[in-house]
């Protein structure tokens, strides 16, 4: 099935040493790292299992100087960009990079929520189906769910609802943390692909968090510890029987990884 407008359809991180993160990410989740081949940007694509997930684009100098910090960015595809640029700011938010376009896919931009959470979006007319995010089935490597914490969740949920049409029609009660509540692309589509909470207090500001499959949570947290790695939550047990681990990689980006409690 083709991607609609509203989908993540590709996920970047943002890395002050990309050949630390390529050898940190690839010992976590198995990623197969290739030069994009970008003249005079030295980023690298990566994939599980035969499938392309996402970049690796090493900062430079001057993008640290502007303020820019190691992050993962989702991409979310849409029909028109620089229609979805004007709408985003004519509803608070702040763009940071317009104008561009990916050479064989298309024009992209770069912003903030009203509340500073950074995505993207992309028109791809590549005429390929992006499964970055795994939408039916588990797939080792890929996304398997997209997470925002926002100060305002239901400001978030109409920012979100108006530029791409996500609706939130189930929801959990979380006690003290408030409702999480599940994001569906679109009323007609057949599955949640993410959630929506208030920031906790300890987040220091709004974020986009997005989980990667991997075979055993328990490898995962022996391996993160003993590679530079941190980590800020987990395992914690989340509905339906997985485990999740937020954590900072080596070079200061906070990632988030899910999987069963099983030795591998």
């Amino acid at each position: 099935m083709a991607n609609q407008h509203g989908d993540f359809v590709w996920y970047e991180l943002m890395s002050g040493d990309a050949d630390a993160a390529q050898e940190f990410y690839s010992g976590l989740l198995g990623w197969k790292f290739k030069s994009g081949d970008m003249e005079g940007v030295d980023y690298r694509t990566f994939s599980a299992g035969g499938g392309d997930i996402g970049g690796l684009l090493q900062m430079t100098e001057e993008m640290t100087e502007h303020g820019a910090r190691p992050c993962w960015v989702g991409y979310v595809h849409v029909e028109d960009v620089p229609a979805a640029v004007s709408k985003a700011r004519d509803a608070g938010a702040t763009v940071l990079v317009e104008g561009h376009e990916v050479p064989g896919v298309g024009p992209f931009a770069m912003l903030q929520d009203p509340e500073g959470a950074p995505f993207y979006v992309i028109e791809d007319r590549s005429g390929q189906t992006s499964d970055a995010f795994a939408a039916h089935e588990p797939r080792m490597g890929h996304c398997a769910w997209n997470e925002l914490m926002a100060d305002d969740p239901e400001a978030a949920k109409s920012f979100y609802g108006d530029l791409f049409g996500w609706v939130a029609p189930e929801e959990m009660d979380m006690g003290e943390m408030g409702k999480y509540e599940m994001l569906r692309n679109g009323d007609e589509r057949d599955f949640m692909f993410g959630g929506l909470m208030k920031r906790a207090p300890e987040m220091p500001v709004s974020m986009w968090s997005f989980y990667f499959r991997l075979p055993s949570i328990d490898v995962a947290h022996t391996f993160i510890g003993q590679n530079g790695g941190s980590v800020l939550n987990g395992p914690m047990e989340i509905p339906g029987g997985e485990f999740i681990i937020n954590g900072v990689d080596p070079q200061g980006a906070m990632f988030s990884v899910i999987g069963p409690r099983a030795e591998a």
